[in-house]
């Protein structure tokens, strides 16, 4: 892996242009948050996308997928405190529980944090299989953020399988800004979510996005495959952000980008 932004330094450590992989301490120091972290918490997506902008392939992430790729995706969810997925991608992508990492253990027991990022699935019908394994095995109980007046049977059922509810609507609906703020009161400030697209299309719509880490795939789709980000109100005026980092391996780019009003997590 080479580091194309910062510049490199010309060093054979992470910086260097030595093509090395990385370790995952090394990789946990380049997506490292903010510290201190924003009371508010910091709201980071890791999605990817084929070079003619798909942000799927039949369906699933993993053919726009490579190795590195999966390695900075379990790093980026060993760093988090609360993973934040729609229902339609659970469904799609046969969501799991997170699972331990032993070399991430003591960083986030001294962070505070849970054994394991919790799931949290962003949903207003309820219409999940709660006998799947992401609920009878977690680590951690997995969340449900949903409205208020998400159907009561389907509450009744979620419960029995031992998730937690989380209220994040008024209505019928979960409204994207409530997600973010529900889940930071909660103490999971560290919220990564990794789709799907009509998810982040809402929280980008909503102007709660914080941080867009975003594989780009030397690979080519055709079809009608969707982007990465849809749903939610269009913006009146294209939201701007910042690339602070960008990674290259095998011809795939793993770029790291800010809102400009977040302000810069550190890099090294």
């Amino acid at each position: 892996m080479r580091r194309l932004l910062p510049p490199p330094t010309g060093d054979d450590g992470p910086n260097g242009p030595d093509g090395r992989e990385w370790s995952p301490a090394e990789l946990a120091a380049a997506y490292a948050h903010p510290d201190p972290l924003p009371d508010g918490g910091w709201l980071r997506a890791n999605m990817v996308t084929s070079l003619d902008g798909a942000g799927h392939h039949g369906g699933r992430s993993q053919p726009l997928s490579c190795p590195a790729d999966m390695r900075i995706f379990g790093v980026l969810r060993a760093l988090a405190d609360v993973i934040v997925v729609g229902a339609g991608t659970v469904r799609s992508e046969g969501y799991r529980p997170a699972r331990r990492r032993e070399e991430f253990a003591g960083a986030r027991v001294a962070a505070g944090q849970e054994p394991v990022a919790a799931i949290a699935v962003v949903s207003a019908g309820l219409d999940l299989d709660f006998s799947s394994p992401l609920f009878t095995e977690p680590v951690v109980p997995t969340l449900l953020v949903t409205g208020e007046a998400a159907p009561p049977e389907r509450l009744a059922a979620a419960r029995a399988a031992g998730a937690r509810t989380v209220f994040a609507g008024e209505g019928a609906t979960v409204e994207p800004a409530r997600v973010r703020t529900e889940l930071a009161a909660l103490g999971y400030r560290r919220q990564l979510t990794e789709g799907g697209p009509g998810l982040l299309g809402r929280f980008v719509a909503a102007g709660v996005l914080d941080e867009l880490c975003l594989t780009v795939s030397p690979r080519m789709t055709a079809g009608e495959a969707g982007r990465i980000a849809r749903d939610g109100t269009p913006v009146e005026v294209p939201r701007e952000l910042e690339p602070i980092s960008i990674l290259e391996e095998d011809g795939f780019l793993f770029t790291r980008y800010v809102t400009r009003s977040a302000g810069r997590p550190v890099t090294r």
